[in-house]
């Protein structure tokens, strides 16, 4: 395959609209906030869907509120070929997390237009629902559903953390109707997206060739005490607070140790939350990810250890329920990596191959077809803030790359 789509990549262009859809939800810090099925989300898939019609793409939805926007093949009984990512953010994201991979994919359509390559499958864009769980308490959502991970009444019933039901987000909308989810099944998925770290920075290379995802495990944490007078002495305190305080710390130390691990816990809740009460309940939420595609079970064993230790001397109870979220590990599909690492090379674009130590839809849509991803550099390898920052050259190069891999995938 010949260079000829690569440059016809418009990276001003790609810029452009970057600049542009970061306006849509902006906050004053300089990031973005359009949360899963808000208003802001509507307005940002609204532009998208103006920047699409004038490219003479094709929307359809399906009922799990994720949006295609199709360009025809010329052989219309061969699977698509997806590509895309994400147009909601966390309450106080950034402007490239998710954005860039579905703009990205605009612009590489785009280019093949300018180079009048026609493709023998179609290819969709894809923009999926709610990836943050920033709003609803499920990252990944829309392409959960696509994969058959999460039934679609299992959706359509999470609860916002602001009230409302997802179902009743995208009845509001108008995105629950279409097809069902996962009913046109791809080809392959590509998705071009910020590392969310330091490694391509460090080293100074522009592409990240992705060659799949750490695996995540969640850990639904309750330590049950008593409530008391904040007045009273320490002594017999069943403190639910100080539990919980001791709990993160040792998850910390788990991770520590561990040396290429990641624990956290982001999530928090005391019960009653007044001042002048000893809390009598602790709900937290911790986030286990061992390193590289690891297996997750030796880590979570030594979390839940960790957990029970630092809750049982000071005679609370706690249950831990391992099971509110498994995802991953998943290793990407030489089928669409190849094309990627051909085409980097092809192109003289420095990549190297990393994993990424995020959750992607990817890992979900890895289950129904090969898949693969790129990444550029991040700034300090700073995501989910207002001072998330790319550079533009490296948004070029890895859309560049992106497009000659979709135009091989798709021939």
């Amino acid at each position: 395959m010949s260079a000829d789509v690569a440059a016809h990549v418009d990276g001003d262009a790609l810029w452009a609209d970057l600049m542009a859809m970061a306006e849509v939800g902006a906050t004053p810090a300089g990031g973005s906030r359009r949360l899963a099925l808000t208003d802001e989300d509507a307005a940002g898939r609204e532009l998208f869907l103006r920047w699409t019609a004038a490219a003479g793409l094709v929307p359809r939805t399906d009922r799990a509120g994720n949006l295609y926007l199709r360009r025809a093949g010329t052989d219309p009984s061969r699977a698509p070929v997806l590509v895309g990512s994400h147009l909601d953010t966390q309450p106080d994201g950034g402007r490239f997390d998710g954005v860039l991979g579905v703009l990205a994919g605009l612009e590489a359509v785009r280019a093949l237009d300018r180079a009048g390559v026609e493709s023998a499958a179609p290819i969709d864009i894809v923009v999926w629902s709610n990836e943050e769980g920033g709003r609803f308490p499920r990252f990944c959502t829309g392409s959960a559903a696509f994969a058959g991970v999460t039934p679609l009444d299992e959706v359509r019933a999470l609860q916002a953390f602001d009230g409302p039901t997802y179902g009743a987000e995208l009845d509001r909308l108008g995105w629950s109707t279409g097809e069902e989810p996962g009913a046109t099944r791809p080809a392959a998925y590509l998705e071009l997206h910020i590392e969310q770290g330091p490694e391509l920075e460090a080293r100074g290379v522009p592409v990240g060739i992705v060659r799949g995802i750490r695996g995540i495990r969640q850990l639904d944490v309750r330590i049950a005490g008593k409530e008391g007078h904040a007045g009273s002495r320490m002594t017999g305190r069943l403190d639910a607070g100080r539990a919980a305080a001791r709990v993160i710390e040792a998850l910390a130390w788990v991770a520590e140790e561990d040396g290429a691990a990641s624990v956290t816990v982001g999530r928090l809740e005391l019960d009653p939350n007044a001042p002048s009460v000893v809390p009598g309940r602790a709900h937290l939420v911790a986030d286990v990810r061992p390193g590289d595609l690891d297996d997750p079970a030796p880590l979570v064993a030594a979390a839940v250890r960790a957990i029970e230790e630092a809750v049982g001397d000071l005679g609370l109870t706690v249950e831990i329920d391992e099971r509110r979220l498994v995802y991953g590990p998943i290793a990407f599909d030489d089928a669409v990596l190849d094309p990627l690492r051909s085409a980097a090379a092809r192109l003289g674009e420095e990549a190297v191959e990393l994993v990424s130590p995020a959750g992607h839809d990817a890992g979900h849509v890895a289950r129904v077809c090969p898949t693969g991803m790129l990444f550029v550099p991040c700034r300090d390898g700073l995501s989910h803030h207002p001072d998330e920052a790319i550079e533009p050259a490296h948004a070029t190069a890895a859309t560049r790359v992106l497009a000659e891999a979709l135009a091989e995938l798709a021939a």
